[in-house]
């Protein structure tokens, strides 16, 4: 079985190597580099699985380096390392297109375990799940909402909102079980990450007749459709 390739950016060798020797003895492949202009030639350069990005960088911080991964590969996870727990930051992130983050110090295992959540997430092989809005369709697995003339990718997150959005469709979606569904944990941060999503989806349909996405007050979404 071909191993799960990650790119991982870090600018502190030593927290680098450690992380390196620990991922590769549970069977990954892992290209550590030191800055993020050096990350970003080495994404140009092999394909990866999964990014594994500090924030704080010499030459290319990490948010300048997700921004140029998403032009080139707009699927790639991408997780923050962030010595930083601003609610700023975190948002900045998830603007970018982050799949998750990880606030310093933190434990190998949960980075472990969050890595292994988003390629479960991403490489999962259920059944078709295929929605229609308006005058696009949906595709869950694939995670593209694809139109007459365009096709477009979301990204994990951006899927599974919708994905739940569309199984509750006409329905309020509470606020708190999305969360947990998706984030795991409803706390202030990964709230504002989900307005964050909401609005991205807002701005994929804008142009499709008779399918919003309402604020219900004090509860959650609701995904109108004829």
């Amino acid at each position: 079985m071909e191993k799960t390739r990650v790119l991982l950016v870090e600018d502190d060798m030593n927290l680098g190597s450690l992380l390196k020797e620990y991922l590769m003895a549970r069977g990954y492949d892992v290209d550590l580099q030191k800055n993020g202009a050096k990350g970003l030639n080495a994404f140009r350069r092999e394909h990866f699985d999964i990014c594994i990005l500090d924030v704080m960088m010499p030459v290319k911080d990490g948010f300048t380096l997700a921004k140029d991964i998403r032009i080139m590969d707009n699927d790639v996870p991408i997780i923050f390392l962030t010595a930083k727990s601003m609610k700023t930051d975190i948002l900045e992130g998830f603007n970018i297109g982050a799949d998750d983050y990880i606030t310093k110090p933190f434990s190998m295992e949960e980075l472990l375990m969050r890595i292994e959540a988003i390629i479960r997430r991403t490489t999962k092989t259920s059944t078709q799940e295929v929605y229609i809005l308006g005058n696009l369709t949906f595709d869950s697995n694939k995670q593209i909402l694809s139109g007459k003339k365009t096709n477009t990718k979301l990204t994990t997150k951006e899927s599974d909102l919708l994905k739940l959005l569309c199984q509750h469709s006409n329905q309020i979606l509470e606020r708190n079980y999305a969360l947990k569904a998706i984030w795991k944990d409803d706390n202030y941060f990964n709230a504002r990450s989900m307005d964050v999503y909401i609005t991205k989806l807002r701005k994929h349909l804008q142009d499709v007749e008779d399918v919003q996405i309402i604020n219900v007050h004090g509860k959650g979404y609701k995904l109108l459709k004829e």
